[in-house]
C-alpha cells in the first residue's frame, strides 16, 4: 500500500497521530529530503528506511518502488513539508500504483494553500490553485490573462524572489484586486498582509523578503462590499 503522508510546514505539533502511526508502521519512507524528514523522524523517535523521491528523480523512483509495493511492502510518501502531489513529487508513483492496482491512500495534513487562504478574508466558496507559476514575465502574465475571468479566489506559491514581480503582473493584467500575502504559514515569522495590490506592492516595496509565501487574489466579479473598509489590511 502506498501512504500520502501530510507532514508539518513549519510547527512540528501540526502532524497527526495518525500520520505518526503510518511513518512507524511502513517498510519504506520516500522521501523529498531525506536528510529533512530523517530529522522529523528522529524528534519522532522512527527508525525508518529512507529512499530518496524528489522531482529531479522522480519517475526513476517511481520505477524503483514499483517492486517494493508489488511484492506486498507498504511505502510512505512525504514531502519536505505539506501534503505530498500539491506543488510537490507523488504524482507519478500515484499513477503507476493505479495502474497497477496497489492501493494509495491519503493520510491527511498540512496545506499551505488551505491554511493561507482561510486566513486571508478572500471568499473562501470557489478557488483556482495554481502553484507556481512560469518564471519568465511574458509567460507569467499570459497564464494570468487565461485566469482573469475567473470568478474564484486565485492562489498561487512563489519564491521570495519573484514576489514583487508577480503582484506587479497580477496589478498589470488583473487590474487592482483585494489581495493577500501570507508568509511562512505556521512557522515562527508568519505573517500576514491584506490590501488592494496595489497596496501590497508599495508595503513590500525596498524589502528584502524571506521564506516562503502564498499569494491570494480575488476572482473576477467579486463582491466588494465597499471596500474601503469591508475588507481592513495590516500592511
Amino acid at each position: 500500500m502506498l501512504y500520502l503522508v501530510g507532514t508539518p510546514i513549519g510547527n512540528l505539533g501540526d502532524i497527526s497521530q495518525r500520520a505518526i502511526d503510518t511513518l512507524r508502521s511502513v517498510d519504506i519512507v520516500a522521501a523529498e529530503d531525506t536528510r529533512k524528514t530523517g530529522l522529523l523522524l528522529q524528534h519522532l523517535g522512527i527508525s525508518a528506511r529512507l529512499k530518496s523521491y524528489h522531482e529531479h528523480n522522480e519517475e526513476r523512483s517511481a520505477e524503483e518502488l514499483m517492486p517494493h509495493l508489488l511484492a506486498g511492502e507498504d511505502v510512505a510518501l512525504v514531502t519536505d513539508g505539506g501534503t505530498p502531489c500539491i506543488s510537490d513529487p507523488g504524482y507519478r508513483i500515484v499513477q503507476k500504483c493505479i495502474e497497477a492496482g496497489v492501493a494509495v491512500v491519503s493520510i491527511p495534513g498540512p496545506a499551505a494553500l488551505v491554511s493561507a487562504l482561510i486566513v486571508s478574508g478572500l471568499p473562501v466558496h470557489e478557488f483556482h490553485f495554481y502553484g507556481f507559476l512560469p518564471r519568465k514575465p511574458g509567460q507569467r502574465r499570459g497564464k494570468l490573462g487565461e485566469m482573469a475571468g475567473l470568478p474564484g479566489t486565485l492562489i498561487f506559491y512563489e519564491s521570495p524572489f519573484r514576489v514583487a514581480a508577480l503582484l506587479a503582473d497580477c496589478l498589470a493584467v488583473l487590474g487592482d484586486r483585494r489581495a493577500c500575502v501570507v508568509r511562512e504559514i505556521t512557522k515562527k515569522f508568519e505573517e500576514t498582509l491584506r490590501g488592494t495590490t496595489s497596496e501590497l506592492i508599495h508595503a513590500l516595496a525596498g524589502k528584502t523578503l524571506k521564506g516562503e509565501f502564498v499569494v491570494m487574489v480575488e476572482g473576477a466579479g467579486a463582491e466588494r462590499k465597499a471596500a474601503n473598509g469591508a475588507f481592513p489590511s495590516r500592511i
